[in-house]
């Protein structure tokens, strides 16, 4: 899915500089995976940029903002109307230590170590046919300032097959669309900087993983040699909150073929043990639950209210 998307990719080099920052969010407390809250902004009046502007000025991937506002006109937003920032988010099920990246939902999450805090940064993944590793637990092996990029034989065949030229060797600059910094997962993998915007939210790597500059610089000057990377693919994430509360946050899950990438039709979503748990065991609604796997907004969804107990049940009717 989200396919059309790669078509923005000429506008969205016109594109002015923005800020682009990781947005820290303070963990929340034992049990709970909840974190932020959404919001409302108005597209203002006379507004010449695209969709990918907006995401760039509130930390979010362009892939975010769609499925967030997808009535939303990605060329150019209406002015005047308002877009959804998914602000809030419920983190991974995973160990919440160095860096996490949910491929499902193109977020990179970094904890640095005794802050109490996670930082959230959009990315780009590799295209359909080159994918980014998934369900793979690796390590920061080496930083690198100035990366160059040697393609390999295929990525020169696959660019060539489109009459392209790539080099053989691709030097240290602002032109190398590795960017400025590299920090390389593993023996093949990097997390990486770019040359163009665009590719932030999308998947248009070679099968590494693409921040926008300012991220990437972030994490290049934060991050040590040796850190624990996790890389994840939950296009679901559940949450049974401390006040009993339950939430689920459904993502357009990657697609698996050449075929399910070129197509308009949804792309299945994968069984979730945990959901099915929770709505049998905790009370979800189910109603909500089949909306909320239906709409796939990327952001979470209540599903079900805490249980009232019975002295409270007849302390409200005595209201």
């Amino acid at each position: 899915m989200l396919r059309p998307v790669t078509l923005l990719c000429a506008s969205l080099l016109l594109l002015s500089a923005r800020p682009a920052l990781a947005v820290t969010y303070p963990l929340p407390p034992e049990g709970s995976r909840l974190v932020g809250n959404p919001q409302t902004i108005t597209v203002p009046q006379g507004n010449t940029f695209p969709l990918e502007a907006f995401a760039a000025k509130y930390g979010q991937g362009l892939s975010n903002m769609l499925e967030a506002n997808p009535d939303a006109d990605p060329y150019l937003p209406k002015a005047g109307s308002q877009l959804v920032i998914p602000q809030q988010i419920i983190l991974p099920d995973t160990v919440r230590e160095g860096i996490v990246v949910n491929v499902a939902e193109m977020r990179l999450y970094y904890y640095p170590k005794e802050s109490n805090t996670v930082e959230i940064l959009p990315i780009g993944i590799g295209q359909a046919g080159r994918e980014t590793p998934r369900n793979w637990v690796t390590a920061v092996e080496r930083k690198q300032a100035g990366p160059t990029w040697t393609p390999t034989a295929n990525t020169r065949k696959a660019y060539a097959d489109e009459g392209k030229t790539l080099p053989a060797f691709v030097p240290a600059g602002p032109d190398n669309p590795m960017g400025l910094y590299a920090i390389y997962i593993g023996k093949l993998y990097a997390i990486h900087g770019t040359n163009a915007d665009f590719g932030i939210g999308l998947r248009v790597s070679q099968g590494c993983i693409r921040l926008r500059n300012q991220d990437i610089k972030y994490l290049f000057d934060n991050v040590p040699v040796g850190t624990r990377v996790q890389i994840i693919d939950e296009p679901v994430k559940v949450s049974r909150e401390p006040d009993g509360s339950n939430w689920v946050e459904v993502h357009e899950p990657l697609s698996r073929n050449r075929a399910e990438f070129e197509s308009t039709a949804k792309v299945p979503l994968p069984a979730t043990p945990v959901l099915n748990t929770i709505v049998k065991e905790a009370g979800a609604d189910a109603g909500l639950v089949a909306m909320a796997l239906e709409r796939r907004s990327g952001m979470p969804v209540k599903i079900g209210a805490p249980a009232v107990n019975n002295s409270e049940a007849r302390g409200i009717e005595r209201m």
